[in-house]
């Protein structure tokens, strides 16, 4: 069982930056981060694998976000640049050990979520 938590969300102009944190109790092959605004269904927004560093973004986010990690502190940063009204949502992140890291059943373990809100 690995245990995430998430932190950095709030409220920021459109504009403006945030970075998210999730820490993770255990190592996996792979963490992502996902969004789902009220209403609408879960997306993937971006995922990094531990060991290689690959890392994949929604085109959504594409040149806006960026997710990196520290290895030795298993920790996932997303770091959210020139934020849009339109990303307002719960952020998670998750973990897992499968290769459909942008799905979300790729992932075994999700952290509880933060909230984003982006005002215009």
């Amino acid at each position: 069982q690995v245990q995430l938590v998430e932190s950095g969300g709030g409220l920021v102009q459109a504009g403006g930056s945030l970075r998210l944190s999730c820490v993770a109790s255990g190592r996996t092959y792979a963490m992502g981060w996902f969004r789902q605004a009220p209403g609408q269904e879960r997306e993937f927004v971006a995922a990094i694998r531990w060991s290689a560093g690959n890392t994949y973004y929604a085109d959504s986010v594409k040149g806006r976000f960026a997710i990196s990690r520290h290895n030795a502190n298993l920790t996932v940063y997303l770091q959210m640049n020139s934020l849009k009204p339109e990303d307002t949502a719960v952020y998670s992140c998750a973990a897992g050990y499968g290769d459909h890291i942008t799905r979300a059943y790729g992932y075994a373990y999700w952290g509880q979520g933060t909230q984003v809100t982006v005002s215009s």
